[in-house]
């Protein structure tokens, strides 16, 4: 029989390589059938950086080189290159295989997991040039697939194509390769294993398209769980709310809760406050791995068939079977109120906070307008509705009509007040239901349908101990002969097709008994018109044009911030922003203005800072889209923010390089820069997103987790620009005298000291043709050929991008400068 790793061991020197020698394990069982095995990625810098894919088959890794790493877009098909076999041990290897032996350069453990043909298929198609499997990986998860190409003349290697199938997995850009910067064995980066630091003692799990690249020491709430307090409740409306004020979520069918995290523990609360920690202990065992303290809310599921069920969810409460929790707010975070912050502010510092997906924990995912092809689309699909939500709005306890939802199916509790006989069956024929309007019992009719016999068995057996003489409710007395009354404390939840005149429900059909809510605070709900969308500040002289290049005026302007403020507030809300004012168009003077004692009305507000002189000075700041309006009113065009938040000014929140070519210079140069920072920011295990200026350039935008004072990071930007200019002085430039920029591009890291200012995300700009500044993905910026893509004709397509694969998980990352 010929030893599989024959090539692997002729290739290395193992006095000289701390590579495993090629052993086959003893009494390994090989894996060529439907089962699940062992896979790996490691990733490679020798001659040309690249990701050792491999894969457990046979008592060996059968292997491939994917130069440019996996892709979660199903479009991309990534070029793998067979190579030997490798030992079952090598799947734990890192570390430093020596300059000039065979892939002498650094590898580190990039991912790892199990892998399975999908059903029907075996790991002996792979013999056929053809493997259908899924993985679940911390990194790579769900179908892939592996083809083999034809081979041409004289080649050596067989080159195959590594492709992501399109499932819930996938995605629209190269975010794994981008953002999953550090080992998932040791937590360390590519320097860092090279350099032969040791291990973390937490190492960040694998991140894809919301990364988590290094996170720094845990951080401690000394004051324990933060406290339960009652969730906000929606409205029930007859149709989805309009608008770009609104976002909307996926309502979920399950039981509503807030989990409360902090110091390693976690507490899971119903609706009504009750502890019931120990029914959903998966979800509590997720967050609990969460940093900090925090207040979570959101809306705990189990599925079946692919689709949130509640009778299931019942069942796994009982058995101890999956759930999942999707969380859409976080109340509080490290001891700190965030109530009163715009929804869609809470909302990505929640995203931020949860990183990648789990099994039990999510982040609800959620569109900005656009309302009513969602609820179209969840109903098509047979899932309950959409949640509607304001998106500037602030968390207020109790029902309000800033959050509403719409029903594809009717469906509400109702309070059991008795039941009649079966003459077929035991236990019951139908449940009596009853609604808790204004202090008194109304009859709504009977439920008879939607029962199984292990149902009617233990409803029957939790009615009999209820069981009392007198009638409960007032009904007619045809509608309820025989009937058995009982004390009204169980809850059901029910599915109705309509209900009649006198309030009587039609075509009714049991769901599942529900204990997170007390029978007397089940009232009718009756859908109402939608609230219409909140007012906004009076633009006057709204036809001036502003842009004379282009026909947008100033109405347009305040149309088109009103149209993105749910996008473009999770950046530019909650902190100081300096205002580009052009009270008479951009033809005319502009100025920058950063002060304000109130003369922008009530919609903008001030937050005093103190000065270097020891004065305070009243910034400027918006929080919602009549803020933004205001300020249009004003004459302002564009919105440049700080690098920190009004709740932690010292501690900065991000990074910006803004790469500033020079006049001759192209916007192909600009685009080969700023992925040359991507990769150097990735070296030192930092993820960064491009953000096209609007102007000439682009601005590279590296997310801090706010420790850092200003001096620290202020020092590690110029120390960065400072070395990448001294390593290529033909190309860069870190000082800002316009004579040493000539045929080179500046790379402008002035930008991350304190008062400093950047053009925030969605901001126009105040050039020829009204032009905004884009968020964009890696993959995107390498096919655009300008920095002014998109202007503020373009709201609707910036809002569909915001919710897009391209997008998601943009400038969140949970990283910390690293030393340099």
């Amino acid at each position: 029989m010929t030893d599989p790793l024959a090539r692997y061991n002729a290739k290395r020197d193992f006095a000289k390589t701390a590579e495993p020698a090629g052993t086959l394990a003893p009494g390994h069982v090989p894996s060529t059938g439907s089962g699940q095995a062992s896979f790996i990625v490691q990733k490679h810098d020798a001659t040309r950086l690249h990701w050792d894919f491999r894969l457990e088959i046979d008592g060996v890794l059968k292997s491939w080189a994917v130069t440019r790493g996996p892709s979660l877009d199903p479009a991309e098909k990534r070029l793998a290159v067979r190579t030997e076999d490798h030992p079952l041990s090598y799947a734990s290897f890192e570390g430093t295989i020596p300059k000039g032996e065979y892939g002498g350069g650094t590898v580190m453990l990039w991912d790892r997991g199990t892998w399975s043909p999908i059903v029907g298929k075996s790991a002996k198609d792979l013999d056929k040039g053809h493997l259908h499997f899924v993985l679940d990986g911390e990194r790579m998860k769900g179908e892939w697939l592996l083809i083999r190409l034809k081979g041409r003349p004289k080649e050596k290697r067989e080159n195959w194509l590594l492709r992501k199938i399109d499932d819930a997995d996938a995605g629209g850009t190269d975010s794994l390769v981008d953002e999953a910067l550090t080992s998932v064995a040791t937590g360390r980066t590519m320097v860092e294993i090279e350099e032969g630091k040791p291990a973390l003692s937490s190492p960040s799990k694998g991140r894809g398209t919301k990364a988590q690249a290094r996170r720094g020491p845990a951080r401690r709430n000394p004051k324990g769980l933060p406290a339960f307090r009652e969730p906000q409740l929606c409205t029930l409306v007859d149709a989805v709310p309009a608008g770009a004020a609104w976002l909307h979520e996926i309502k979920y069918d399950g039981y509503r809760a807030l989990v409360a995290v902090a110091n390693g523990k976690a507490k899971v609360f119903t609706r009504k406050g009750n502890d019931w920690t120990d029914r959903f202990l998966a979800v509590a065992t997720a967050a609990a791995a969460l940093p900090g303290s925090a207040l979570i809310d959101g809306e705990i599921v189990s599925f079946k068939d692919g689709k949130p069920d509640f009778s299931t969810l019942k069942d796994a409460i009982g058995a101890g079977g999956a759930m999942t929790m999707f969380a859409f707010d976080l109340i509080e975070q490290d001891g700190e109120d965030l109530s009163a912050l715009p929804l869609v502010t809470r909302k990505e510092r929640l995203r931020a906070l949860l990183g990648e997906d789990g099994e039990a924990l999510r982040f609800s995912e959620h569109v900005v307008g656009s309302g009513e092809p969602l609820f179209h689309q969840m109903c098509a699909e047979g899932l309950e509705g959409v949640v509607s939500k304001l998106a500037d709005a602030p968390y207020r306890s109790g029902r309000s009509k800033a959050w509403t939802k719409t029903k594809c199916v009717q469906r509400q509790e109702f309070a059991i007040v008795g039941w009649q006989p079966s003459e077929k069956r035991r236990g019951f024929a139908s449940l009596l239901l009853a609604t808790c309007d204004g202090g008194a019992w109304t009859y709504r009719g009977k439920v008879g349908t939607g029962f199984d016999a292990a149902t009617i068995e233990d409803v029957a057996a939790r009615l009999a101990p209820l069981a009392r003489d007198k009638a409960t409710v007032k009904a007619p007395r045809a509608l309820v002969r025989g009937a058995r009354w009982v004390e009204p404390e169980l809850v059901a939840e029910v599915a109705y097709g309509e209900v009649t005149p006198d309030g009587i429900l039609r075509h009714a059909s049991f769901v599942a008994l529900r204990a997170d809510k007390p029978a007397r605070e089940v009232a009718t709900e009756r859908a109402v018109p939608p609230p219409p969308a909140p007012d906004l500040p009076t633009v006057s002289s709204a036809d001036r044009l502003i842009f004379p290049d282009s026909t947008v005026t100033k109405g347009d302007l305040a149309a088109y911030y009103a149209a993105v403020a749910g996008i473009m507030l999770p950046w530019t809300g909650g902190r100081p922003v300096s205002l580009v004012r052009c009270p008479q168009g951009r033809a005319r003077a502009c100025f920058f203005q950063k002060h304000d004692a109130g003369s922008f009305g009530p919609h903008v507000h001030q937050v005093p800072i103190p000065e270097k002189d020891g004065s305070t000075e009243n910034y400027l700041w918006v929080d919602d889209a009549a803020g933004l309006v205001a300020c249009v009113q004003m004459g302002s065009i564009e919105f440049h923010g700080w690098g920190a938040r009004n709740d932690a000014l010292e501690t900065p929140d991000r990074m910006v390089f803004d790469l500033d070519p020079d006049e001759g210079l192209g916007f192909a140069e600009t685009k080969k820069a700023a992925e040359h920072l991507k990769e150097q920011l990735a070296e030192l295990g930092l993820v960064s997103f491009p953000l096209l200026s609007g102007g000439k350039g682009v601005h590279v935008v590296v997310p801090l987790t706010p420790r850092a004072e200003w001096p620290a990071v202020k020092d590690f930007a110029s120390r960065f620009a400072q070395a990448l200019s001294a390593a290529e002085p033909d190309r860069f430039v870190a000082q800002a005298a316009k004579a040493k920029r000539q045929g080179r591009i500046f790379i402008d890291w002035l930008r991350n000291q304190r008062g400093s200012t950047a053009i925030m995300p969605y901001s126009a700009r105040a050039r020829a043709g009204a032009p905004v500044a884009a968020p964009v993905s890696w993959t995107e910026l390498r096919t655009l050929d300008t920095a002014t893509r998109w202007s503020v004709t373009d709201a609707d397509d910036l809002l569909a991008r915001a919710g897009s694969r391209a997008l998601a998980g943009w400038g969140i990352a949970d990283q910390v400068l690293p030393d340099l």
